[in-house]
């Protein structure tokens, strides 16, 4: 049970890790573009991988935290505990459909445009 427990703080933590990667790394980029287009700059092309590159470290982000919810569901599975795990899973999944849905509609606009 022990080990299970740290298996599931360890996914956890390492989807947290995977997001604030990604915010800390689009902070960066975005204070990039942003000079670039006090500039003059045309910095379209850029937010829009930066929208991309987010969403990206999100939804792996989420996934990890799925999983890691599963694994610590596996160690106590009580009618109460799967019902919250369901909720958290339904949430999630629906934040996930949403930004992946969005991530598509950007690269098919960029490949449309090319």
């Amino acid at each position: 049970m022990i080990s299970l427990h740290q298996t599931s703080s360890a996914i956890g933590f390492l989807g947290v890790v995977v997001i604030v990667f990604g915010v800390a790394n689009a902070l960066c980029r975005f204070a990039r573009s942003e000079l670039q287009s006090v500039q003059g700059v045309d910095v379209a092309e850029a937010r829009q991988r930066l929208r991309q590159l987010l969403g990206y470290h999100l939804l792996l982000g989420l996934e990890f935290l799925i999983a890691a919810d599963i694994v610590d569901t596996l160690m106590k599975p009580t009618p109460q505990d799967l019902l919250v795990l369901g909720a958290i899973i339904v949430i999630r999944t629906v934040i996930s459909f949403s930004l992946n849905a969005e991530l598509k509609s950007v690269q098919h606009r960029r490949v449309s445009t090319s």
